[in-house]
């Protein structure tokens, strides 16, 4: 059975954005930093190398592979946010609808700049991710 590669380690939070040389998307990583300390009351941890992640969850697949995740999180890339919406987006199409300019991949949403979507509707699609990601998920590890 595969190892879990993206695991919580000990570096810090502060050091690994201090460490940002742009300082938009440090502005802007701040910033997300306290929209999801504040949605999900957890504190944030470095997850591998370059994610920032907020709580975690437990999960269990059909094959036997089991492991922990974040409950959300974020990477700061050199070309765009990597915002972590661990619950899809199928179920936010209203949300997804007023937020703004951004790309999706399967559980990831991509924008350039926090500017570039609305911060209500972020902090709203956050908030519905977590919420159904601990309900689907109550094994907090």
């Amino acid at each position: 059975m595969a190892k879990q590669k993206t695991l919580p380690t000990d570096q810090s939070v502060q050091e690994y954005l201090n460490q940002l040389e742009d300082e938009q998307k440090k502005a802007d990583s701040y910033e997300l930093l306290k929209i999801m300390q504040e949605v999900t009351g957890q504190a944030a941890a470095m997850w591998g190398s370059s994610i920032i992640g907020f709580g975690r969850y437990h999960y269990r697949y059909d094959s036997g592979h089991e492991g922990f995740s974040f409950l959300t999180g974020f990477a700061p890339r050199k070309r765009q946010f990597s915002i972590y919406i661990m619950s899809g987006f199928s179920r936010y199409e209203s949300l997804m609808e007023k937020l703004g300019n951004y790309k999706t991949g399967k559980s990831c949403l991509y924008v350039k700049r926090l500017s570039d979507v609305d911060p209500l509707v972020l902090r709203e699609l956050i908030a519905e991710s977590v919420a159904y990601m601990k309900m689907q998920y109550p094994d907090q590890g």
